[in-house]
């Protein structure tokens, strides 16, 4: 699925990855959480985090918003679970009926992780798995 960003997405990648040399695969920018939300390549997060989130911080420096790190996946449900991260995710099962939703595993305990505060986490794990996976939802277990 080839996914199309906007010019100012193109220079906030550009941005990151010549803070943090990595490569970013999408940009989205989430006007409602007021944050940045960066695709890096698989493999690529320690160094996109930076030694002690150094670069991360330096990111929202320049920028003045909240930046959030997701390491893309091969499959959706790697994926969602990525995206659903710092939350402990147990299993990820996509159900393709009249919508593709991901239903996930997720602790008790780790369920206000994978929400986030007034829901930012979910919904840009929401907004990323539409636009790489085509996937309508994602409903928490």
């Amino acid at each position: 699925m080839r996914v199309e960003i906007s010019d100012e997405a193109r220079r906030l990648v550009a941005l990151f990855e010549d803070e943090a040399d990595v490569t970013v695969r999408d940009c989205v920018v989430d006007e409602d959480h007021d944050q940045i939300v960066y695709l890096v390549k698989h493999g690529q997060m320690a160094d996109a985090i930076g030694p002690g989130g150094q670069t991360v911080e330096a990111v929202e420096a320049q920028l003045g918003r909240d930046v959030k790190l997701v390491e893309d996946a091969e499959t959706a449900e790697n994926f969602v679970a990525n995206a659903l991260a710092p939350a402990a995710v147990y299993n990820v099962t996509v159900s393709e009926n009249d919508d593709t939703v991901a239903y996930v595993e997720v602790a008790q305990e780790d369920r206000g992780a994978a929400i986030g505060r007034e829901g930012r986490n979910i919904d840009a794990a929401r907004m990323l798995a539409k636009r790489h996976f085509e996937i309508d939802g994602i409903e928490l277990t």
